[in-house]
């Protein structure tokens, strides 16, 4: 484990004999989450932004084949560099791999944003931005899941907070990203998405955190060697080492190929033919409004994960998980507004709530110096099965249409959560406080 991936741990930790606060009132807004909270929200915020930009600037120019190509570029990029990016993570520090993305889409950012602002760009341009700001994200989001427990001592409730500034980013940013096209033109939105990953890069490299201590019985000299060596290992050897880590977790790689599953049959086609259904129904607007519900939904998932402290967070995560079925369902069945409204909000929130489990399971029953890789190989597996949903959703209305779809994805969604309380390893895994060590 580098220096700059050391965890820390407040003295003494959470919950151990001689504690003087009990877990549930240790503060959490202490000056390294918050500076991390800013990060995470502005990063978040440029993030949700992008998507709106690419589809309206980029379709408007060189039609929705361009536009496709050009997202299918970033989610390409991402999903074959994601693991380089675990191992990187663990090797350099989370910290800086993600100081250095944030720097790198500063850069494409701001090359886009000039490139509008001067006229047309090229769409060779667009392509090679969306690949570098692809393997940007794939170096930074590894990262993600190692940062929590290094700036907050209690990973459910930083993670809760984190999935409400995601919710709320991901509801605001889209209609300001929409708004700014139309006022001011595509290069407003590029400029100011480069300056919010400037803003995370600055937030992120305020972070201080306490030196790394040798442990007890190591000296300072040997304790530096083994950091030498560490830095000397194979890249082959840390993608295999963290491939382990991954699959020994039955409870892990048991959730993340129910996750695959549910991206090619659920999350994947949910968008596209959901968005064409609402839209040629009740119009646009009334699909844009029900994003803006399960954002909503999401926001009160987050908030009801800070407050609930299940012993089983996975099982607990599933069981809410089943009322996702509402909202590929409502859809499908042509609910009126007011339930589409609801469908969406319930599985915001269901989702929210088991995104916290999940995190908060990986984060406390992983050892630190693998965290970054195992979390790269969650995130391989989740983001290809939506990415192979999205590419088969348009052929596969050529065999059902997308309502007899969408009843397959609420199926799925609740044979996916039956599937869950049924294997062992992810009903009964208890909650921990804290990681285990590499010992462990």
């Amino acid at each position: 484990m580098t220096t700059t991936q050391t965890r820390h741990h407040p003295s003494p930790l959470p919950g151990s004999p001689g504690s003087p606060v009990p877990p549930a009132r240790l503060p959490l807004w202490d000056r390294r989450f918050t500076l991390y909270f800013a990060a995470r929200t502005v990063s978040l915020f440029g993030d949700a932004m992008m998507p709106v930009a690419a589809a309206l600037a980029v379709g408007a120019l060189y039609g929705i084949p361009g536009a496709g190509v050009v997202l299918g570029t970033w989610t390409g990029t991402f999903v074959l560099l994601v693991l380089f990016g675990g191992v990187f993570a663990d090797r350099f520090g989370a910290r800086r791999m993600m100081i250095g993305a944030d720097l790198a889409r500063v850069l494409t950012q701001g090359v886009l944003a000039v490139a509008f602002f001067a006229g047309r760009p090229p769409f060779w341009l667009l392509v090679a931005m969306a690949a570098l700001a692809g393997a940007a994200v794939a170096m930074f989001l590894p990262g993600v899941n190692g940062m929590v427990p290094l700036v907050a001592a209690e990973p459910q409730r930083a993670n809760a907070t984190l999935k409400v500034a995601d919710a709320l980013a991901h509801l605001l940013g889209p209609a300001l990203a929409g708004l700014l096209i139309t006022l001011t033109g595509a290069g407003t939105v590029y400029a100011i998405d480069a300056g919010t990953f400037l803003l995370s890069a600055l937030c992120l490299a305020s972070i201080r955190f306490a030196p790394a201590v040798p442990a007890a019985g190591e000296p300072a000299a040997s304790a530096a060697s083994a950091a030498s060596a560490a830095s000397a290992r194979s890249l082959r050897r840390d993608l295999r080492q963290g491939w382990h880590e991954f699959r020994s977790r039955t409870w892990m790689w048991a959730v993340i190929l129910i996750w695959v599953v549910y991206g090619v049959l659920i999350f994947g086609p949910l968008v596209p033919l959901g968005s064409a259904l609402v839209g040629a129904r009740l119009g646009p607007n009334a699909y844009g409004l029900a994003v803006s519900f399960l954002g909503v939904g999401t926001v009160l998932g987050g908030l009801l994960a800070l407050r609930l402290r299940p012993a089983r967070p996975l099982a607990a995560g599933a069981g809410a998980m089943a009322l996702y079925t509402v909202l590929p369902l409502c859809v499908a069945l042509d609910a009126g507004l007011p339930l589409l409204f609801a469908g969406h909000a319930v599985g915001g929130g269901a989702l929210a709530f088991w995104s916290v489990m999940w995190a908060t399971s990986v984060q406390t029953h992983t050892p630190p110096a693998v965290l970054n890789r195992v979390s790269a190989y969650e995130l391989a597996g989740s983001v290809s099965g939506i990415a192979l949903g999205q590419i088969l959703a348009g052929p596969a209305t050529a065999l059902a249409s997308p309502e007899r779809l969408l009843l397959v994805s609420a199926g799925t969604c609740l044979a996916g959560c039956a599937a869950l309380l049924a294997i062992p390893a992810v009903r009964g895994l208890r909650r921990a406080e804290a990681a285990p060590d590499m010992a462990g």
